[in-house]
């Protein structure tokens, strides 16, 4: 079926997956030729979920949402070159109350509010995944969600990507394993990033070995060659998800952190990502370059617990590129290296202390929606 986006026309593909193909097979992403296209690839909009649940957030909800606003202004980018298309802002609210609130806090940016309710914001893992192909086509891909590993299983987040399929339409993949998007990080050729700690993981998928993992990834996301890293952060609760660790910035090109001092509670971590980055070819068969930039160091709680903090949890706008900052000296030179990176976009550092102390930062609570093209 026909849909349009922006005023382009594409076209759907032919194959529905509820239906049979020649074959007798039901066709897959990756048969019918989808990808999971990369993150600087161009958007139609942006999924998020306006902080709601006063439970979760406690004292600290307040500062979150000021964190959520100054980050969705940035994504739309007034402020940014005009050249590039804008980016829309498709943002769940759990009721009428709570959308009220958020139109006032977001007033004068291009929002698109639904009524879906959410356990809470974390919709780079609840959402479905967005997959385009040559044909122009748009697809989403959903896969069983439980809790990062059954550790925060909270109401209405398993049904969180079946309600935005439903609302974007067209066609819509289901899996029945275990993945978060936070885990899995594309450079739209093919090449996939993940770690042993979170899809290896027995609280997720405990019957799936590695080839297993790999194969579903290949069907369910194009992706043809998976690199695998070890581990991940200090007291990650997702288990080491790769968009706090490393994210591909360009095809063939891999950004990482480098501890600053010793006692960074990451030293050793991040030593052996960049060591095993280094060593990787893609799917296309090039080797890595690999960009350090500093690691935000030791940021504690209230607790004094150390917080999983990391710079690479940046969200790839059409516009902006947005840098999670902790308020440490870190902060200019981290948002300054990625901004070189990215030099057709503007990047800004901003505050998402609130949002760590509630388990992530920008990347973990944004979702993209790319905008499919046709290729002749």
């Amino acid at each position: 079926m026909a849909v349009d986006y922006l005023g382009l026309n594409l076209i759907e593909p032919y194959l529905l997956p509820q239906h049979m193909d020649v074959t007798g097979k039901v066709p897959t992403p990756y048969s019918s030729h989808f990808r999971q296209p990369a993150e600087w690839e161009t958007h139609y909009a942006c999924w998020l979920a306006w902080p709601s649940h006063e439970d979760l957030w406690l004292e600290g909800l307040e500062e979150a949402r000021s964190e959520f606003v100054a980050l969705c202004r940035a994504i739309a980018g007034p402020d940014a070159p005009q050249a590039t298309i804008p980016e829309k802002l498709e943002i769940l609210v759990p009721d009428e109350a709570q959308q009220t609130l958020a139109s006032q806090a977001l007033a004068g940016l291009p929002v698109h509010f639904h009524l879906i309710r959410f356990g809470d914001i974390w919709l780079r893992d609840t959402a479905p995944i967005f997959l385009t192909n040559p044909r122009g086509g748009l697809a989403t891909v959903r896969f069983r969600f439980n809790g990062w590993g059954e550790k925060y299983v909270l109401p209405d987040d398993a049904q969180v990507s079946v309600q935005i399929a439903e609302k974007v339409g067209g066609i819509s993949f289901s899996f029945p394993w275990v993945l978060e998007g936070g885990s899995i990080e594309v450079d739209g050729e093919g090449t996939g990033l993940t770690t042993h700690q979170c899809l290896l993981n027995p609280n997720r998928n405990p019957s799936m070995t590695q080839e297993s993992v790999e194969k579903g990834l290949r069907d369910a996301l194009g992706i043809e060659k998976v690199l695998w890293l070890d581990k991940g952060l200090l007291n990650d609760h997702t288990d080491g998800h790769i968009d706090t660790l490393a994210r591909f910035v360009a095809p063939g090109v891999v950004l990482c952190m480098e501890a600053q001092a010793a006692e960074d509670p990451n030293h050793a971590v991040l030593e052996k990502i960049a060591q095993d980055l280094a060593s990787f070819t893609d799917a296309q068969g090039r080797s890595l370059t690999v960009v350090r930039i500093p690691s935000p160091g030791k940021i504690l709680n209230e607790e004094q617990e150390v917080l999983p903090a990391s710079y690479v949890n940046f969200y790839i706008g059409n516009r902006t590129v947005v840098v999670p900052t902790y308020g440490t000296p870190q902060d200019a030179e981290a948002v300054a290296l990625i901004g070189q990176c990215f030099p057709d976009r503007q990047t800004v550092g901003l505050s998402a202390r609130a949002i760590l102390r509630g388990g992530g930062a920008f990347h973990c609570i944004t979702q993209q929606q790319p905008i499919p093209m046709r290729v002749e």
